[in-house]
Order: C-alpha cells, then sequence, then structure tokens
C-alpha cells in the first residue's frame, strides 16, 4: 500500500525544500550502543496504566545507515521509554511519524520511497482515523506490550542530472570563470542528497566570499525531481552583490586592556580586499593577547557610504591573575615540582608576567643510582626559576618587548653515553615586529654567565650577545597541522670584543611542512629539516649546554635524549658544533577519531662547524598511534633505531600530546 502518492516534479518542491532544512539542521547521529555489539534492547513490562510497546524497523534493502536513519527521525523511537497512557496517545504519535520518516528518506535521496506504520496491526494512515489502531491497541493493556512496526521502503537512490547556478541579478548562468565547476561542489550522476546540495550551497557562498563578494546570499534553491528518470534537477539563484575591500575596524569589548593595543594585532586595514581568510586570522592574532578571553569578529550588514564593509572586533577578558602547581616527570629531567604565578595585565597595558619556579631530581651521570632515600645528596637536586615579561603593542605599533630570566641548575646523563652539568644565569631583552600573524622577526641582547662540566672538563663562561630570529608559521592548526609551512631561524654573534669569553657565531634553523592529499586532510604528508652551527672555538672551549646533540623524541626518536654526536673520553657523547636532523611521516586518519602515522627520522651532531655526511648518520623507524580529540591528537610513538649500538633498546616508545612537529 503506497501511503503517499508520487507527484509530479514542480508540487514536489516545497516538500523537497524542507527536507533540507531538516537535514541542514540535524545533529550527528547518536550511536545505538547495544544494536551495533548485536543485542536487544530489554522489552518493558506489561502495565495497567500505560501501554508500552515494542518497535521493529523493518527497511527493504537497508542497511544499518538507513535504520539509524529513520530511528533519528522516529519520535516513536526517542520516546519508546515513556509509554503512552492509552491507546489513542500511542497511535497518534505513530502517525506523527508518517511524514518525518518520509521527508528523512527524500532527504537521503530516495524520493520513491513508501512508509507504513502498523500499531496492533491496525494500519496508520497520513490524513486517516487513527481509532481503529487505538482500539487495536488497548486490548493488550495489562496483558502484553503493543507490537508497533515500521516498514520502509527506499526504492532507488536518485541522482543528479542538471546543476545551475544563477545570476539573480541578471538571471543568466555563472560563467566557469566566475564560479568553477570544483567550487560548487557537486556534479551530475552524484547522489541527490539534501545534505549534498546544502553543502553545495555553502561552497558556492564561500566561492564568492573568497573573490571578495561578502554580500553574496541565496535567493532560491530550487530542486525539481523526475520519478521518471529516477533524477533531479537543482538550480541555485545566487546574488554574489559588490566586491567591496575592508572599512573601518572596530575594537568592542576591553575594559581593562587598551583598544589600541588590540588593533595593533589586526593586519588588515581598510581599504585591503576582503576574504574570509583574512577574518580568520585576525580572530586568530587577536586571541594570542594572553589577556583576552573570547573573540568574535563581526561584520556589518552593509556597506559603507564608501562602498567598504566595515568589521567590529568584539572581545572579552580573562581574570588577569594566575597561580598553579604541579607534579610530572619527565625522561629527560626526571621527577619534577612546577609552581608559576601570572599576571595578564600588569600595568593595564596587557603586560603579561609569569614567574614559574621548578624544582628537578636530576640523573646521575657518574655510573651509581640513587636506589633509596637515603642515597639522596645535595647534588642530586635541581631547579629551574623563570621569570618572563612581555609588553604588547609598544606605543600602540606592532612591536613588542620581550625580557626574560633565567636561573638554572641541571644535568643530562644518567646512562653509558654520559652527560653534563651546567650552571647558569641568564637574561635576554629583545624586540619583536610582527608583519602578520604568520611572520615576526627580533633582535635584542642576551647575558649568560655560567659553569659547565663533563668529560672534556669544565668550562667557566660569560657570553655577551646579539641575537635575531625571524618565526613563519602559515599552518591551520598548532598541534595538528594540516597544511602549510612552519619555518624558525636564528642568528647569535657572541664576540669578544662585547665581553664574551668564548667568541663564538651560532646558528641555527628548522623548517616544516605539511601537505594534504585529500579535501577532508585524511592523508597528510609532514616533513622536517633542522640544521645548526657554531663557528668560532674548538670543541672543548664550547659550553656543553651549547653543543649540539641528537636523538630523542623530537629529535631522531629511537635513540635516547642526547646520545647521538661527537664521542669523547670513555666513549661518552660529548656534543657537536654542528647539527642535521630530518624526519618524513605519513599521517593517515582511519576513524574521525583514530589514525596511524609511519614514520622515518634521521640525523647526527658532528664535529666540524658544517655537517659532513661523510660521517655517519643515525636513522630510526616507527609506526605512531594517533587519538585525536577537540584538544589536538594523544601521540603514541614506537620507534625502532636501524643503527643499533651497544646499549641502545631495540625499540622506544614517547607519548605526549600533539603531533611530533
Amino acid at each position: 500500500m503506497r501511503l503517499l502518492p508520487r507527484r509530479d516534479p514542480v508540487s514536489l518542491s516545497a516538500r523537497i525544500l524542507a527536507c533540507l532544512l531538516l537535514f541542514a539542521g540535524s545533529e550527528a547521529k547518536a550511536f545505538d550502543f547495544f544494536g551495533l555489539f548485536g543485542t536487544k534492547e530489554q522489552s518493558p513490562a506489561p502495565s495497567q496504566t500505560a501501554l508500552p510497546y515494542s518497535l521493529i524497523f523493518e527497511i527493504e534493502g537497508g542497511g544499518r545507515a538507513l535504520t539509524s536513519l529513520l530511528q533519528e527521525a522516529s519520535s516513536l523511537y526517542r520516546l519508546r521509554d515513556d509509554a503512552p497512557v492509552d491507546g489513542d496517545s500511542l497511535a497518534r504519535r505513530g502517525q506523527a511519524d508518517l511524514a518525518p520518516l518520509l521527508d528523512a528518506l527524500w532527504g537521503a535521496g530516495f524520493y520513491n520511497a513508501t512508509v507504513e506504520i502498523d500499531v496492533a496491526g491496525a494500519r496508520l494512515a497520513f490524513n486517516g482515523s487513527p481509532a481503529a489502531a487505538a482500539s487495536a491497541a488497548e486490548r493488550y493493556r495489562g496483558a502484553s506490550v503493543v507490537p508497533v512496526k515500521v516498514r520502509a521502503v527506499p526504492g532507488p537512490l536518485f541522482s543528479l542530472r542538471r546543476i545551475e547556478v544563477i545570476d539573480a541579478g541578471t538571471m543568466r548562468l555563472f560563467s566557469p570563470e566566475e564560479l568553477p565547476p570544483q567550487a560548487i561542489g557537486i556534479k551530475p550522476r552524484d547522489p541527490a542528497r539534501s545534505a549534498d546540495l546544502k553543502a553545495a550551497e555553502a561552497s558556492i557562498l564561500d566561492h564568492f566570499r573568497t573573490t571578495s563578494h561578502p554580500l553574496v546570499k541565496t535567493v532560491a534553491l530550487q530542486p525539481v525531481v523526475n520519478h521518471a528518470t529516477q533524477t533531479m534537477d537543482v538550480t541555485y539563484v545566487i546574488a554574489p552583490g559588490p566586491i567591496a575591500p575592508f572599512g573601518e575596524i572596530g575594537v568592542s569589548g576591553t575594559q581593562n586592556v587598551p583598544a589600541s593595543v588590540v588593533r595593533s594585532f589586526v593586519y588588515v586595514e581598510p581599504g585591503d580586499p576582503y576574504s574570509p581568510k583574512a577574518i580568520a586570522d585576525t580572530r586568530k592574532s587577536v586571541a594570542t593577547i594572553p589577556a583576552l578571553g573570547s573573540v568574535r569578529i563581526r561584520e556589518a550588514d552593509r556597506l559603507d557610504s564608501q562602498g567598504r564593509l566595515p568589521i567590529f572586533v568584539e572581545t572579552t577578558e580573562r581574570k588577569p591573575r594566575l597561580v598553579g602547581l604541579s607534579a610530572n616527570y619527565s625522561t629527560i629531567d626526571g621527577p619534577a615540582l612546577r609552581a608559576y604565578w601570572e599576571h595578564r595585565n600588569l600595568f593595564g597595558g596587557a603586560e603579561r608576567l609569569r614567574l614559574e619556579s621548578d624544582l628537578l631530581l636530576l640523573p646521575r651521570n657518574d655510573g651509581t643510582r640513587i636506589k633509596r632515600i637515603e642515597d639522596l645528596d645535595w647534588s642530586d637536586l635541581g631547579g629551574r626559576f623563570r621569570a618572563s615579561f612581555l609588553k604588547p603593542a609598544l606605543y600602540g605599533s606592532r612591536n613588542d618587548l620581550l625580557i626574560d630570566g633565567l636561573i638554572e641548575r641541571t644535568r643530562t646523563g644518567g646512562d653509558r653515553f654520559g652527560g653534563y652539568t651546567s650552571r647558569l644565569a641568564d637574561g635576554t631583552a629583545v624586540i619583536r615586529h610582527r608583519f602578520s600573524e604568520a611572520f615576526s622577526v627580533q633582535a635584542g641582547l642576551q647575558l649568560q654567565k655560567g659553569q659547565t662540566s663533563d668529560v672534556l672538563g669544565e668550562v667557566d663562561y660569560f657570553l655577551v650577545g646579539t641575537p635575531a630570529s625571524l618565526t613563519y608559521d602559515s599552518t591551520d592548526r598548532p598541534l595538528d597541522p594540516t597544511r602549510g609551512w612552519r619555518i624558525t631561524a636564528s642568528l647569535a654573534p657572541y664576540p669578544a670584543f662585547l665581553g664574551s669569553t668564548v667568541n663564538m657565531f651560532v646558528a641555527k634553523g628548522t623548517a616544516s611542512t605539511y601537505y594534504a592529499l585529500d579535501d577532508e586532510a585524511r592523508y597528510i604528508l609532514a616533513g622536517r629539516i633542522g640544521l645548526g652551527s657554531i663557528a668560532g672555538p674548538s670543541l672543548d672551549e664550547i659550553p656543553a649546554n651549547w653543543r649540539f646533540f641528537a636523538g630523542g623524541g623530537g629529535s631522531v626518536r629511537g635513540y635516547r635524549y642526547q646520545s647521538l654526536g661527537p664521542m669523547g673520553p670513555f666513549g661518552f657523547v660529548v656534543g657537536g658544533r654542528s647539527l642535521f636532523e630530518a624526519s618524513l611521516e605519513a599521517r593517515i586518519k582511519i576513524t574521525d577519531t583514530i589514525g596511524i602515522v609511519p614514520f622515518i627520522d634521521a640525523g647526527n651532531a658532528f664535529d666540524a662547524v658544517a655537517p659532513s655526511f661523510n660521517d655517519k648518520l643515525f636513522v630510526s623507524a616507527g609506526l605512531g598511534l594517533r587519538y585525536y580529540t577537540p584538544i589536538g591528537p594523544i601521540r603514541l610513538d614506537v620507534a625502532t633505531p636501524l643503527n643499533r649500538r651497544e646499549g641502545d633498546k631495540p625499540v622506544a616508545i614517547y607519548v605526549s600530546i600533539g603531533q611530533s612537529f
């Protein structure tokens, strides 16, 4: 029995539009965990005061996906644990399901679908009386649950035949130059699903916004179904609106932070071409101000008198003070206690002052081990105290002042590869200039006084230098990038004429890139390269904490931290004057939350000023597991060294939040 007759193409349009709206606003489907594992829900018990019912879905030729689709649209299913009080309520509940279930199937592209609902053997009709079904249901009161069956015949999946996008102003088709076919997102012979039609509409609007049409809108979406050919023709009527640049930029919501500070982190200017990317980049840039919480960019709904689009940066502020205490364990530093205090708006100009202190239990590198509390010595304790100050937007400009101070006593090693002890006090002051949200440079003055000791001896040193660096980051996500580049490079001379006891020139650089092989970024190739060089002194004159080492989770995985480099007395690794590191990963999403990452790393530190590839290059390979969360991926990497030495373990395991680079 067909409950809804076929209609002519024109009369179907309004109903299809309703389906589009239904699917556009639908949430992600909930999992039926019991059904997932193949068990049935417990049947309700009969009752004298209500009419509990059992519900069965029968879908001809359909699988779990269609069953879940219908369950999501069904009030009978959603309210199955809330038994109606009488037969009439149950029958009307079922009758109310007929249209939503049919609309759900239409939305999935099954425009010849039929739906039937039987309550206690009595069939419900769209516009008929539910009295027969109500009477049949009442006969089950107190004796048994009422059997309710939903039977759906989806029929063939319809496909798209003709797709037209028309300019609302001229009523002509947009040319391929104005609207490339790939910008539409759907093509003939694709399934005629309503969700895909709405996604195509969003893609069309996004294309025009990207080409500086900020006021683009849809005037009409006109789907027409042809039952005879089992196809759909769809017409989009789009009003692109004028091409417009950005207009005036307003700032609001700040109470204790000057608007000029917020404005300095907005890199678009009135007259710049409008683009959604610029809006997103502005939101991201302003959100980096520590004193601010939420950031919203609101666009005006009309152009100003000059034909420009004003935008408004609306912000909220965070609480100014932050304090914390934590305990952690690192395979590099060992167990540690950390305390920190931060003020995010110290003087009312969004200045940040952060004080941070760590108490460390240092690894021993003299061959002895700490086995019990009585073995502890004062020399086993280390610490780190850091103070950092940030003054953003000096005088409303895009220049920031950064001052850092550090006092530290650390020790590395604890195995046959050796290590070193370091004590230092460091002070750095730099001016950073921000060209954009992605690109900045900085330069300043650094003083460091310290002492290091290892198998090469003890070095007492005092350094005065003028470090300069640049940073470029065009990636889309900080912890899980899928596109773009990250580049950092620094040059730091420490000349004797400024008072340095070690006359050296230090250069470092790292670059990583990310390339998504598909639009959904489920398959990503990622690569990284790192270089370093110290020119001037001989190896034994360089403080041990300034030399280059390779190996570890952020370097060549599979080898112990800082275990790769030139050898000194007793076969201990003493570090080098140059460094080369490289990594290649394939990041593959298996599901939305689970991924695997095969990878290969290579690197070493060298005695020469420049990396010498005549020396040995250590290589490792491994496989990573990723669990993707809204914050970022949880990373588990298992790596094995391919050039194993005595003392190297066959595998190493690394766990952290975020990708390896």
